[in-house]
């Protein structure tokens, strides 16, 4: 007969709570889903815990000793997870959320033993921009109806003025424990306390409000702050500003950013940029021209004998970057070739035709 106790390494006179530990810490390193996983040896240690994890059967092992079968038919079939038989007919009882406490790595990270918090739902909402708006930054105020705070109760579901009192289907627990019988055995498995939302305690008088649940669907101005230099496309997040939800944390807003079109002006990184025609005697001789650019208009000197597709840079009149730094703004020219000329202009070209240029 295997010697239970050495294979859970603990001494005969261990508590039902040191076999539970021993199991958990042994199940840890040998599941067979681990790198450290040993598949025969895992069937060795749920073997002796379905044995001395049960009062029943422990004392009819501590009694016959070699003689004891009771243990012979909880073997497995041939993946770590078929049980064959017997484990159930004894009232073996496999508390799903205490063997996996310690290692919820197992399966991908699914399993807990400790609660996690509720969290409420996530909103997405859109919004558009000038071209102006995006790059400067501005504010929205946007009103939406949303799971909320109850205003009254600030969220404790009680009336104002009155006390919680520890929730009697989960005795404070704020989880309940719910056992069912399969061919395995039974499996015990915890959920979060419907009754209390998993805070563990209940309104004595309910706020009116909104009826005890601390959550109230209402409309709510939101103010969303919107970034100098966002672009289109663009998420911005706002922490908490979604749905409430009773007992946990609110969920998020995110506000995806919809831009405008300029009619003469884009973008590029940081550098704003625009086109310019000038008339071809302006390129030649040098002039002045106005250029819209978000700023209002900019007079800028056009040199003599710029070139066509020739760029100019009007500096600090682009998107802002960081405090007062902003980039650029560039101006493309693009030089205009009259389609017809007078007979006194073709006899100027030509003039200029024989000097060469």
């Amino acid at each position: 007969m295997k010697d239970y106790y050495d294979i859970l390494g603990i001494d005969k006179s261990a508590s039902k709570d040191d076999v539970k530990r021993a199991f958990r810490k042994l199940a840890a390193k040998y599941h067979p889903d681990k790198k450290t996983g040993d598949e025969a040896k895992f069937k060795e240690i749920s073997e002796a815990y379905s044995v001395l994890g049960d009062d029943k059967k422990r004392a009819e092992y501590d009694a016959y000793g070699r003689s004891y079968a009771g243990g012979q038919g909880g073997g497995f079939g041939g993946q770590w997870g078929g049980f064959q038989g017997g484990f159930g007919q004894g009232g073996v009882e496999f508390d799903l959320n205490d063997i996996f406490e310690n290692f919820g790595d197992i399966f991908g990270g699914g399993v807990r033993g400790s609660r996690r918090q509720a969290r409420g739902h996530d909103i997405s909402v859109d919004i558009e921009l000038s071209f102006k708006e995006a790059v400067f930054g501005t504010t929205r105020t946007l009103r939406i109806t949303k799971n909320s705070t109850c205003p009254t109760c600030k969220g404790s579901g009680a009336k104002p003025g009155t006390d919680m009192t520890t929730c009697a289907v989960c005795n404070g627990n704020g989880r309940v424990r719910e056992t069912r019988q399969s061919i395995l055995g039974q499996f015990a498995t915890v959920r979060e306390c419907d009754n209390c939302g998993g805070t563990g305690k209940v309104p004595k008088e309910a706020c009116a409000d909104c009826g005890g649940e601390g959550v109230k669907r209402m409309e709510e101005t939101i103010e969303i702050v919107v970034p100098a230099g966002i672009e289109n496309g663009e998420m911005i997040r706002m922490t908490g500003r979604g749905e409430a939800v009773r007992g946990g944390t609110p969920g998020d807003l995110y506000v995806k950013v919809h831009v405008e079109r300029h009619p003469t002006i884009t973008r590029n990184g940081s550098t704003l940029e625009s086109s310019l025609r000038v008339k071809l005697s302006d390129a030649l001789l040098g002039a002045s021209y106005g250029v819209e650019t978000l700023d209002g208009t900019i007079t800028i000197k056009i040199p003599e004998g710029v070139k066509h597709g020739e760029v100019l840079r009007i500096k600090g009149k682009g998107v802002p970057v960081s405090g007062s730094s902003r980039g650029d703004f560039h101006v493309k020219i693009l030089i205009d070739i009259p389609q017809k000329l007078s007979r006194n202009a073709k006899k100027l070209i030509e003039e200029l035709k024989k000097e060469g240029i």
